[in-house]
């Protein structure tokens, strides 16, 4: 059995008054760099990549980006949070033209997620949204 992929899943199916959708001019996609583009990994102050996740000035950690993981870490979500995943991805996609993969969207919005805790502790949008439910 063959699922769609999330390509078909998001493509436009229906055009309004039989009408041929309008061609979106093609933006180029490409993979998101581990470095900044304004600093080469050669540079100093760069980092190498298995000292991605170290802290850097000011205590604020990087994602560990495109790198081989050798920690795994199984998380259960439901279909409407992986489908939020996928739009989230295929936005980026087309959008800002940023070829991302579900993990990497995840790491960044962890890491997002543990520096805002790390910065404003009780006052943290994660304290907040495990205190609602």
């Amino acid at each position: 059995m063959s699922l769609p992929s999330a390509d078909d899943l998001f493509r436009p199916t229906v055009v309004p008054d039989g009408e041929a959708p309008a061609p979106k001019p093609q933006q180029a996609v490409r993979a998101v760099p581990d470095q900044p583009e304004d600093q080469p990994e050669d540079q100093p102050g760069a980092l190498p990549h298995d000292q991605a996740a170290e802290p850097q000035k000011g205590g604020r950690k990087k994602p560990s980006g495109r790198v081989r993981h050798d920690e795994k870490m199984t998380v259960y979500v439901t279909s409407e949070e992986l489908l939020e995943i996928e739009h989230a991805r295929l936005a980026l996609r087309r959008g800002q033209g940023l070829a991302v993969d579900r993990g990497r969207l995840v790491r960044e919005a962890v890491s997002l997620v543990l520096a805002d805790y790390e910065a404003h502790g009780d006052d943290s949008a994660l304290v907040r949204r495990l205190t609602e439910g």
